[in-house]
Order: structure tokens, then C-alpha cells, then sequence
């Protein structure tokens, strides 16, 4: 005898059936079964299809998230400006500047995910199997899980970022404080969580590959110096994000007194340039060790690139350190003339070594064409705007790197934003460039040195991003 856990009625008592029940001495037995497991395929189908008429269609349902956000986000601009000027018209610019300071780093942080969402879902679209690229598994994140992180970043941070607002100016400022704070830590426990959720395998390939990058003892991969490279655009959100953790640990949020310049956690801190070139020290180091491993030169001269942006970072901090006049003669010229070179050279080697112009918008065609990709494929226009649109881009990244011009929290928080923006048009080509090179290697490898389905199932070391 066996019990069967397929042919059970809902509640009532398992059916038991003998191996034989095909002989002649147990056709009671089929006749008692059968019965039973068509009256519960018949209800099961019953249930499905009354869950089915009850629950609203799709795009119902996407309309009516996108009316919800639409009206939140409406709420939000509404508080916030409204409590923008309940304040002192002296003390509004420090009151607004103080809050870029603290919701900057995160604001651009949500929208350099949004961006990465965007390009997934191109290569998704493309011929170009990113997945192959990024060294990733079947079970990596795709764009529709990177747009769930990205919206509730953007529902989470401008949320405390209004709460802020609003407590500070009804004169709550010990409530207010709190904000940014509790949004910092949430922040850091979600990434850090060990248990399986919230994508766990994502957030430790993430972890990790920072790991790899903060010390490079190891062979570089592709992950790693795209992922080093994409930071040495956020330079600017680590120099935020130090200064608010500076004032959040000395107790300086939602206060006036770290706006002197001789403050622990002043503009003029060293804290600020040193923390400015650690992405692109990193990066540095990476190519160094990609010399020490390939004996290429190329390595070399792609360390010197990085190593143009260290004089262009110290040398504007100095402005603060040394007399108006030796600034003015001396150290400005020099000043100019760095980052002059790190521009020149930056945009040089976009375009002829991430990049590979033969060809340049393959990875716009689409599987299934639609509007975006007739837009872009196979465009000339398409060349013009990328490499002038990078060649400016590339000269005003110098506003940022320069800590004497960030004055204007408005101003750098473009400038930054444009920076995301190159960033983002500058990943689809470093990838393609990147596909191609593995095509055309895949293409020179002999039959026989290609390993078996099975012998990569079992090599693979692969993890979900």
C-alpha cells in the first residue's frame, strides 16, 4: 500500500491505493479514484478562474501605481516648498544647501540606478548578451528588478528628504536630524543584511566586487574595473557622503557651526580631496596590476590617465592652504594646465579604446524593432552627439573634481547629473566593444577546445548580479 498526496480531496483523508490496482480484484477501487481526481480538477479550474475575474487587469493596475506616484510625488514639492518658505529668507540658501548635502549622495545614487535599469533593458533588447560580459549566472538581476529597487529609492529618499524639510522648519530640529540619519543606516543595514532577502546573491556579488576593487591582489575582471570606473563618476558622491557622515557622527546636523571653514567637517577639510581621489587611486592600482599580470603596455598608459586626475583634485584644494597671491601665479596656472591634459586625455581614450567606432550603434538594433531602436541604429547623428556631447562633458567633470568651484550646491548637482548622464551613453559602448572582442574570440576557437554544457555546469563559479 502507498498514499498518494495527489489524490486528496481538501480536507478529507488520503486515498489509499494498492500496487495492483490495475487487476481484475480492483476496479472498485478505480472507480472510486477517478471520480475523485476529475471532481478535483473541476474545482480546482473553478477556483482559478474566480481568482482570475477578480483580480484587476495589468495595466489597470499600472496605471493606477503610476497615479499613486504621480500624486505623492506632487505631495511631496508641495511640503517641501512650502516649508522652504516658512524660512528666513537670510537663512534659506544655508537651510537648503545643508539639505542637497545630506540627500545629494543618495539622490544621484537613485538615479545612477534608474540609468542602470535603462541599460539592461537595451541589451535585453540588443544582440548583446550582457550576461555573458558581466560573467553572470541565469538567476541575475534583470531591468524589471532594477526598476523595483530604483522606485522605492525614489519613493524612500525625496520622502525623508521632505520629512526633513518640513520638521526643520515647524522648528523640530532634534526631529529633523534624525532623518537623514535613519536614512543612512537603513541605507547601510539593507545592503549589509546576511539573511536571503532583498536579492542576497546580488548584494554580496556587489559587495564583493567592491572588495576586489578596494584591494586588487587578485586577477582583474571586466565587473571589476567597469564596475571602478563607474565610481570614479560618483567621486563626487563619496566627497558628500563622507561630509555627512562627518557631521552625523559630530553632531553637527540640522546646525550652522560646520559651515565655518576651520570646522571638523568644514568645506576646507583634507578629508574632502583625499576622499575625491580614492576611485581613481583604486582604478590606478587596477591597472597596475592588469600590467603585472598581461605585460601589456596599454595598461600604462591607461594608468597614467587616472594618475592626471590626482593633480587636478590637490592642486584646487590648495586654494584654501596657501596666500591669494601664490594661489593666483603659481598653483592656479598649474591648476588649469592639469586639468586641461586629464580632459584631453580622458575624452581621447573614450573614443579610441573603450570604444569602438566600426561599430558604433550595433548595439541599438533590436531583436523586434521598435520606435527607440529606429531612432538610434544605424544613425550618423548618433556618432556627432556622443563624442561632442563627451568631449564636454569631459571638460566640465573638472568643475567637480575642483573643490574652490563647489559653491553652488545647485550648480554641482548638475554638473553631477551630467556626469551620470555621460556615464550612462559611455556603458553602452564599453559593452559592446566588450561583446565584440569576446564574439570574435569565441568565433577563432577551435571545436574541440570549447568545454561541454556539462563541464560548465559544473566549473561555473558564476553569481547573480
Amino acid at each position: 500500500m502507498f498514499e498518494s498526496p495527489h489524490l486528496r480531496k481538501p480536507g478529507g483523508k488520503s486515498v489509499s491505493t494498492d500496487i495492483g490496482a490495475g487487476e481484475p480484484g480492483n476496479s472498485v477501487q478505480e472507480n472510486n479514484v477517478f471520480p475523485m481526481v476529475l471532481g478535483d480538477l473541476k474545482v480546482t479550474n473553478s477556483i482559478m478562474h474566480t481568482t482570475a475575474s477578480i483580480m484587476p487587469s495589468p495595466i489597470f493596475l499600472w496605471r493606477f501605481q503610476v497615479l499613486l506616484f504621480l500624486a505623492w510625488g506632487f505631495t511631496c514639492c508641495k511640503i517641501g516648498w512650502d516649508s522652504v518658505m516658512r524660512m528666513n529668507a537670510d537663512l534659506r540658501d544655508l537651510f537648503l544647501y545643508e539639505a542637497f548635502l545630506y540627500y545629494n549622495p543618495l539622490l544621484l545614487v537613485t538615479m545612477m540606478v534608474w540609468l542602470w535599469g535603462v541599460c539592461l533593458w537595451v541589451f535585453s533588447q540588443s544582440t548583446v548578451n550582457y550576461a555573458r560580459v558581466f560573467d553572470l549566472d541565469q538567476n541575475h538581476l534583470t531591468h524589471k528588478e532594477i526598476w523595483k529597487c530604483s522606485v522605492w529609492m525614489t519613493i524612500i529618499v525625496p520622502t525623508s528628504m521632505t520629512a526633513y524639510l518640513y520638521l526643520y522648519s515647524h522648528g523640530e530640529v532634534s526631529l529633523a536630524a534624525s532623518q537623514p540619519v535613519i536614512l543612512y543606516i537603513a541605507f547601510a543595514l539593507v545592503l549589509v543584511f546576511p539573511f536571503d532577502i532583498f536579492y542576497l546573491s546580488s548584494r554580496y556579488f556587489f559587495l564583493r566586487t567592491l572588495w576586489r576593487i578596494a584591494l586588487p591582489l587578485q586577477p582583474i575582471s571586466f565587473p571589476d574595473f567597469f564596475l571602478a570606473d563607474i565610481l570614479t563618476s560618483m567621486a563626487k558622491v563619496f566627497s558628500d557622503l563622507e561630509r555627512s557622515v562627518c557631521r552625523m557622527v559630530h553632531s553637527q546636523v540640522a546646525t550652522i557651526a560646520w559651515f565655518e571653514a576651520d570646522s571638523v567637517c568644514g568645506s576646507h577639510a583634507v578629508a574632502i580631496p583625499v576622499v575625491l581621489v580614492i576611485p581613481y587611486i583604486w582604478r590606478l592600482m587596477q591597472c597596475l596590476r592588469q600590467y603585472k599580470d598581461t605585460k601589456e603596455k596599454t595598461s600604462l598608459f591607461n594608468a597614467l590617465k587616472y594618475s592626471t586626475a590626482v593633480p587636478v583634485i590637490f592642486l584646487s584644494a590648495l586654494k584654501y592652504h596657501v596666500l591669494p597671491d601664490r594661489w593666483t601665479y603659481v598653483y592656479r596656472p598649474l591648476w588649469l594646465f592639469s586639468s586641461f591634459v586629464n580632459s584631453l586625455y580622458s575624452f581621447y581614450w573614450d573614443v579610441t579604446r573603450d570604444w569602438d567606432l566600426s561599430v558604433f550603434t550595433r548595439i541599438f538594433k533590436f531583436n523586434k524593432p521598435n520606435c527607440c531602436s529606429n531612432l538610434l541604429y544605424g544613425q550618423t547623428w548618433v556618432y556627432f552627439w556622443v563624442i561632442g556631447s563627451n568631449l564636454v562633458l569631459r571638460c566640465t567633470w573638472t568643475y567637480k573634481l575642483s573643490a574652490h568651484l563647489r559653491h553652488n550646491y545647485l550648480t554641482v548637482f548638475t554638473v553631477t547629473a551630467l556626469e551620470m548622464l555621460r556615464r550612462f551613453q559611455w556603458i553602452f559602448f564599453r559593452v559592446e566593444n566588450e561583446w565584440n572582442k569576446i564574439t570574435k574570440s569565441s568565433s577563432q576557437i577551435p571545436m574541440a577546445d570549447i568545454p561541454r554544457e556539462d563541464e560548465k555546469l559544473i566549473d561555473s563559479t558564476n553569481h547573480s548580479v
